[in-house]
């Protein structure tokens, strides 16, 4: 039976459980899939696996070094084999910014990559001023006002839509199936 791995890294746990449903969702559809994070250090073997789906969060204003690290060490194994990529912002909280073709963090993590994954989603996070250390807390309030989010710091805020986070997992099971027929991975979004 194929192999599928998914790579997230998370700060704050939001991307972690997307990671969760994301794999469960992949399960339920029949794949047997491993979930690894990333932050925990462990070495991979990606010769192991059939496909490789990959989740970043972002803070401030970048994709978790750990996980751009990961992509440029694996970069020519990545290359080989059906990817993908899942972006994790507050600003895909507001549905113009869901596209991974007008979300100008997705945007710039492709145009400062060698790495061109085939299947591309865009999610949103959480706003979890409870479990921000004060500086985070401050500098997240002052980034919320400024995009026109919340900034009371006394209610999290989860913007993450749970059937857009299943809807990704069936579409990167489609392009799965596709690219295990053809042979070869397209460039697909969600």
């Amino acid at each position: 039976m194929a192999s599928h791995l998914i790579l997230y890294a998370t700060r704050d746990g939001q991307t972690q459980r997307i990671a969760e449903c994301i794999s469960q969702q992949l399960q339920e559809g029949g794949l047997s899939v491993e979930l690894v994070n990333l932050n925990d250090g462990v070495e991979v073997d990606l010769t192991r696996y059939d496909s490789v789906l990959i989740g970043a969060p972002i803070r401030y204003g970048h994709h978790l070094k750990v996980v751009r690290r990961f992509i440029d060490r694996n970069l020519l194994q990545l290359s080989h084999m059906p990817c993908g990529f899942f972006s994790i912002n507050l600003t895909a909280r507001k549905p113009e910014k869901q596209d991974p073709d007008t979300n100008r963090y997705m945007q710039k993590f492709l145009s400062k990559s060698l790495w061109k994954p085939g299947y591309l989603g865009v999610l949103a996070g959480s706003l979890q001023y409870s479990r921000y250390a004060w500086y985070d807390r401050l500098m997240i309030q002052l980034i919320m006002k400024i995009t026109g989010g919340s900034t009371d710091s006394s209610v999290d805020v989860e913007y993450t839509n749970w059937e857009r986070v299943k809807g990704f997992a069936q579409g990167y099971g489609e392009y799965l199936q596709s690219a295990c027929e053809s042979g070869e991975a397209e460039k697909v979004t969600e």
